[in-house]
């Protein structure tokens, strides 16, 4: 199993990685692989790394600087 979809900048620099698991859930992890966060689809929420919520739905995009 691979690290995820690329995420990438209009010059194709690569900023990240997202995975979705067969339930819906989604993981996105920086450029070296650290996680950054999670959306939760049975929530509906978007968490940091540290579990606390931080939006409503999927926004993961946010978290990834």
């Amino acid at each position: 199993m691979g690290i995820g979809t690329p995420i990438k900048e209009t010059s194709g620099k690569i900023l990240g990685y997202v995975e979705t698991k067969p339930n819906g859930d989604k993981i996105l992890r920086d450029f070296y692989g650290k996680i950054l966060g999670r959306y939760v689809k049975g929530l509906n929420a978007t968490q940091e790394a540290s579990g606390r919520k931080v939006a409503q739905g999927d926004c993961l995009m946010m978290l990834l600087r």
